[in-house]
């Protein structure tokens, strides 16, 4: 099992961003490797840490501005080769189809379930670790 692995978290709104970090916690599920935050408050924040390469999992604030996350989730899948998959944070499920368009691989709405988001997160860093194993 890989030593750690690392979750880009990108929202404009630091409270949105240690929700994430607290329901997720250090360890997301017994199964995965212990968890390293990168926290991002910016577009070109995100684009900068992605290149840098590392990033396992990337959680993304749908209801982030100026630049929403459906939109930079759209952006990346085009333009990052071997794009980490995506865990977009939706305002409410009747937006869910939105996190379809944007190419997410899964979606959670606001405000955060922690057993929701943990599991979901799980599920995509296993999918991650298993393609790179």
């Amino acid at each position: 099992m890989q030593s750690s692995a690392t979750v880009l978290v990108y929202s404009d709104d630091a409270n949105t961003r240690a929700q994430v970090r607290l329901a997720a916690g250090r360890r997301p599920a017994a199964d995965v490797p212990p968890v390293e935050y990168i926290e991002c408050a910016t577009l070109p924040a995100v684009l900068k840490a992605l290149d840098e390469g590392g990033v396992d999992v990337c959680v993304l604030d749908g209801e982030a501005a100026p630049a929403g996350g459906m939109g930079v989730c759209r952006q990346i899948k085009d333009e990052i080769f071997r794009c980490p998959p995506v865990l977009l944070l939706i305002g409410r499920p009747q937006d869910a189809w939105l996190a379809t368009w944007s190419r997410a691989d899964a979606a959670v709405t606001l405000p955060v379930d922690p057993v929701e988001l943990a599991d979901t997160l799980a599920a995509l860093l296993r999918s991650r670790l298993a393609v790179e194993a």
